[in-house]
Order: C-alpha cells, then sequence, then structure tokens
C-alpha cells in the first residue's frame, strides 16, 4: 500500500470506531481501548522509523521539529499518532461515563471533540463530568 491508502486507511478504521464507540459505548470501549489504537500502533512504528531516518532536525524548537516531519512517513506517522492516542482518550472518557452515570447526551459531544480536536474534548469532558450523576466520585483509568 502507498502511504496515501494507509493514510485512508488508519483515517476510515478510526472514524468507525468513534462512530461505534458513540453508538455503543458499553459495548465497544473493551475492544477499541487497547485493539484499535495497538493496531494504530504498530502502523505508526512502521512510519515513523524510516519517516525520522536520515531527517534533519530535532525537538529543540518548532523550526526543528518542522524539519523533522519534512518526509511524508514521519507526517503519516504523526497522524496515525493523533488517530491511536486520541482514540485511546475517547474510550477513557466512554469507560469513566459510564462508571459515573454521564449521560450519553453529554458524553457524545465530548467524543465528538476529542475526535476532532483532541485535547479540547477532553478538557470538555472533564467539564460535563462534573455535572454528570454517578455512583462514584473515584476516577476510572
Amino acid at each position: 500500500m502507498d502511504n496515501e491508502q494507509v493514510f485512508s486507511l488508519a483515517t476510515n478504521v478510526a472514524a468507525l470506531s468513534w462512530l461505534a464507540l458513540a453508538v455503543a459505548p458499553s459495548r465497544t470501549w473493551r475492544i477499541l481501548r487497547f485493539a484499535i489504537p495497538s493496531l494504530l500502533a504498530v502502523a505508526y512504528i512502521w512510519y515513523i522509523v524510516p519517516g525520522m531516518r536520515g531527517g534533519e532536525g530535532g525537538f529543540g524548537s518548532l523550526a526543528d521539529v518542522m524539519k523533522l516531519f519534512a518526509r511524508e512517513e514521519a507526517v503519516l506517522a504523526g497522524w496515525i499518532h493523533y488517530l491511536a492516542f486520541d482514540l485511546f482518550v475517547g474510550t477513557w472518557e466512554a469507560e469513566d461515563a459510564l462508571g459515573r452515570g454521564v449521560s450519553g447526551f453529554l458524553l457524545v459531544p465530548c467524543l465528538a471533540l476529542t475526535f476532532m480536536f483532541g485535547p479540547a474534548g477532553l478538557l470538555m469532558y472533564f467539564l460535563v463530568r462534573q455535572t454528570g450523576k454517578g455512583p462514584s466520585d473515584r476516577p476510572t483509568v
């Protein structure tokens, strides 16, 4: 598969996973929490190694980071990184919401925002869960 096909496949798998999570969080989060992010992690490793090999740059400045992502494989790996981590966070949100009794009507917008804008969705969930009524005040990880 070429890089464009891998990009499309990874994006579609993540999008379908998010849809399943939003529709049936109690049935899907266990599978999605580990299986799909693990598959995406394998793809990430596959592309990050050649993507960074021989590249210039580093982590010392924004300009250095931009140089690291000059190769297409590195950008693809970065995209897969976002897909894997955001999905993992979304499954945590769903699990935590179920344990706290947070309404699905409140959870689904958080999941959508986490899917599209990661940290903003997580922040929204942190705010929403304060208003949700649940059997427990202990955090679930």
